[in-house]
């Protein structure tokens, strides 16, 4: 199962719960592993309030500086690559009658490092 997130900016969290829900078979039972397939965008799990989504997206502009870097010599996103180095390319979650059994303020979350684009995730249930 796979879909797609087009992104409006360089380094921005989305709530990709719903998408996820959307492509698991309806009456799935174990766990689904969520993959991004890209080297500059991150899949985690936490809580999607709109402060703290803008708090991650600053705390990784802080941590990773935005020039200095020698892969820049090449494509000019080496912040983005290496943001996505503190974060995972995968989440895996339980699955129960075909949706995340997420904590209460949990959800699945997107983070984008190298905006704008357009990212491809796959959702496998085991």
């Amino acid at each position: 199962m796979r879909f797609t997130v087009d992104t409006e900016t360089g380094t921005a969290v989305h709530d990709v719960t719903e998408q996820v829900t959307d492509v698991l078979p309806p009456s799935a039972d174990g766990v689904a592993t969520v993959f991004v397939r890209h080297t500059t965008a991150g899949l985690v799990v936490n809580e999607p309030e709109e402060r703290l989504l803008g708090d991650v997206e600053t705390f990784l502009s802080e941590l990773v500086p935005d020039e200095g870097w020698e892969h820049d010599r090449i494509d000019d996103n080496a912040d983005s690559h290496l943001r996505a180095l503190l974060l995972s390319e995968s989440v895996t979650v339980p699955v129960r009658d075909g949706e995340p059994d997420l904590g209460t303020w949990q959800a699945i979350l997107l983070v984008e490092c190298d905006g704008p684009r357009s990212r491809t995730l796959d959702v496998v249930v085991h």
